[in-house]
């Protein structure tokens, strides 16, 4: 972990700040996320972070959504990019169908963390030099 890096334990799950533009999302083992936590996530993503912003999303535990949830949970507009880093077949189906619910080429599928990262590094110079 950098000198940057901050770590919060929310109800649903760990976040840790990278930096102003990027976190990192731990979902926890059996969470079913409603929109009710989704507003929470949100609330937490506008007040840490600076935008337009970035997210690991780690799916290292499994959990679920409701239909409601999987519908809202990548919304927000000051989202810039996401990688979703996953360790098995249902995650990534998972992921696969909140990226067809809502048709953005902004979210990509990850097997290593460091890929990821450097993915969404890329996106942010990216976006910075142009």
């Amino acid at each position: 972990m950098t000198q940057d890096e901050k770590v919060y334990k929310l109800s649903f799950g760990t976040i840790i700040t990278i930096n102003n533009h990027l976190a990192e999302v731990i979902i926890d083992e059996g969470i079913e996320m409603d929109e009710h936590l989704v507003d929470a996530y949100h609330d937490f993503l506008l007040s840490h972070l600076k935008a337009p912003f970035s997210l690991l999303i780690n799916k290292k535990h499994s959990y679920s959504y409701t239909f409601e949830a999987q519908k809202i949970i990548a919304n927000l507009e000051e989202i810039d990019h996401m990688a979703v880093l996953v360790g098995t077949l249902g995650s990534t189906l998972a992921t696969k169908t909140i990226i067809s619910l809502k048709g953005r080429e902004n979210i990509k599928i990850f097997v290593d963390r460091e890929e990821a990262l450097d993915w969404l590094n890329d996106q942010k110079y990216k976006r910075d030099v142009i």
